[in-house]
């Protein structure tokens, strides 16, 4: 318990910074909507672009004209935002005390190492679900103030709900990463090397449709925006492999630490 709260304490900064951010991400996106809705220059210039532009800024055939495709198009930022928090939190809580030759502090205790790693991983899933929270509240708030036809309150709990599942493969990801190499200071920027790639090919594949088959490499396209825009709601299928995919990532977490020589 006291690693837990140590390691809330250390990260209570960055996660106040993070939640400002997200909070002004939302604020500043949702504020340009209006521009849209209301048809004219603005919502021209968007019809006009070609459709390989519209894939690349995220939002496809959405009409950005109506809230949930707006959303849909903006949640593509925010996610991508979460994401690298989630990986880099991910990655540090593990290195940090390798990093910070802070290693010794930990392992003079007399509790073992699956208890040390139980008690990190603990304090970034908290931190993981407040920042899930922040965005959550912060959009139900602002679609709600622009918002001026039917409430689309559920489909932004789908949204928030694959924005969480996410979350959990990067922040699983990132203590993978940094449970396997050997030089902690190297694991922030190989895993943010890997989220990026992973963002990359979202891209691509939704350039064509013929390299869908690499959408398995990449959890931005795991859960369909379309999907949750026209009502369809989540994939259960998808839903449960991505939770077995954490747990997997999270046993490998266990195995790799256990076994590494940490560098005190």
């Amino acid at each position: 318990m006291n690693i837990f709260r140590r390691e809330l304490r250390a990260y209570r900064r960055g996660l106040i910074i993070w939640s400002v951010c997200l909070f002004l991400l939302v604020v500043s996106g949702m504020s340009k909507y209006s521009a849209y809705s209301a048809g004219g220059a603005s919502s021209e210039v968007f019809d006009a672009l070609p459709q390989t532009m519209k894939a690349l800024l995220g939002f496809g055939s959405f009409d950005v004209t109506q809230i949930s495709g707006y959303f849909a198009m903006l949640f593509l930022y925010i996610e991508l935002t979460v994401a690298i928090h989630a990986v880099l939190l991910g990655s540090g809580i593990i290195a940090k005390e390798e990093r910070d030759k802070t290693v010794e502090f930990l392992i003079v205790k007399p509790v073992s190492r699956g208890t040390i790693l139980t008690a990190k991983l603990l304090a970034a899933l908290v931190q993981v679900l407040l920042l899930n929270l922040v965005t959550l509240v912060s959009s139900l708030v602002m679609v709600s103030a622009y918002n001026q036809g039917e409430a689309i309150t559920g489909e932004i709990l789908q949204f928030m709900a694959s924005l969480l599942l996410v979350q959990l493969i990067f922040l699983s990801l990132g203590t993978v990463l940094s449970a396997l190499l050997k030089r902690p200071k190297t694991s922030g920027s190989i895993a943010t090397g890997v989220l990026l790639g992973c963002f990359v090919i979202s891209k691509i594949t939704d350039l064509t449709d013929q390299l869908n088959a690499l959408n398995v490499l990449t959890p931005f396209k795991y859960f369909s925006y379309a999907r949750i825009v026209n009502g369809e709601g989540l994939h259960a299928g998808i839903t449960a492999l991505s939770l077995l995919l954490v747990a997997g990532l999270v046993v490998f977490t266990y195995t790799a630490y256990r076994k590494r020589e940490l560098n005190v």
